[in-house]
């Protein structure tokens, strides 16, 4: 059986020493879909469309530093504790998508302490359709770098990645999950149109269990990125999936919000002027409502 070859180069063009990578560009464009698509949200909703370059830079941040310490310290603790300073080193390469989420959803939390208009639910809920798709084109990054590679197999659509030099066709594992997130991006649309983002959590809960099942499952037809892996009965990728996986059921079942109403709180001063206005003798002490 013939398979596809890919042997496709990893930077876009060379100038000099200065050689940007499809990956890169991949993330860029993940980037700024999740901008353009907020974007929409916000002026649909009647929100501050300036607050979204304060919100990008924070989650580009968070994203970045996430995913780097999530690799230095879930696949090579021993090595870069031992070297600190080459945790920096992200050139090097080395970047974890469990670490990226942990880094997103601090990073929205610090955002939100800075525009406390918009409850810490309302803007994840809405940031996960961008998420997806940013996820998807992130993959398709990991295709053009040839990383992320699946196990052999003799399926039709295997793919001999030209890079591994051992000419085995392997299942295309970065592709079915990139195929999965944005399958992902559209089911979450069409439920914020239909919902119009109104109950709470479902967004984000839905994109938790789907990102992280998936990941799951497509697991067990990877290669394990670092040798420990070897003797473990699962991999240290679906370790790190079945605490997301809760806390997206947690969201979906209420008990989260339930738990923790706050998530779901945003300081709104136009409601408590509107009081001030309409009872001019009474003493509001409301600082805090649902968001709208």
């Amino acid at each position: 059986m013939t398979h596809y070859v890919w042997d496709f180069p990893k930077e876009i063009f060379h100038i000099g020493s200065y050689a940007p990578r499809w990956y890169g560009l991949m993330f860029a464009i993940g980037f700024m879909a999740s901008f353009n698509i907020m974007k929409l949200i916000f002026v649909k909703e009647g929100r501050k469309v300036d607050d979204l370059s304060s919100l990008l830079t924070h989650l580009m941040v968070g994203v970045i530093a996430g995913a780097r310490l999530g690799h230095c310290l879930f696949y090579a603790p021993e090595e870069y504790l031992a070297n600190p300073i080459r945790i920096l080193m992200v050139w090097e390469g080395g970047l974890a998508s469990h670490g990226a989420s942990i880094g997103a959803l601090l990073a929205l939390w610090i955002y939100q302490r800075k525009h406390r208009d918009q409850s810490y639910m309302w803007l994840a809920d809405r940031l996960a359709i961008g998420v997806a798709l940013t996820a998807s084109c992130i993959r398709i990054g990991n295709l053009f770098n040839s990383e992320i590679l699946g196990k052999p197999s003799d399926v039709p659509w295997a793919i001999i990645f030209a890079d591994t030099h051992d000419n085995i066709p392997r299942h295309p594992a970065m592709i079915y999950e990139s195929l999965s997130y944005l399958m992902l991006a559209g089911v979450l649309s069409l439920l914020y149109v239909k919902t119009k983002g109104e109950k709470r959590g479902q967004m984000l809960g839905l994109m938790l269990v789907w990102v992280f099942i998936s990941r799951f499952f497509i697991e067990f037809i990877k290669e394990n990125q670092v040798a420990f892996e070897n003797a473990m009965p699962i991999n240290m990728g679906q370790i790190l999936s079945l605490p997301f996986i809760v806390l997206g059921f947690l969201l979906l079942s209420g008990k989260l919000l339930a738990w923790c109403p706050w998530l779901n709180y945003a300081d709104a001063p136009l409601v408590v002027e509107a009081v001030k206005e309409t009872k001019p003798k009474e003493k509001t002490k409301a600082k805090k409502s649902l968001a709208s």
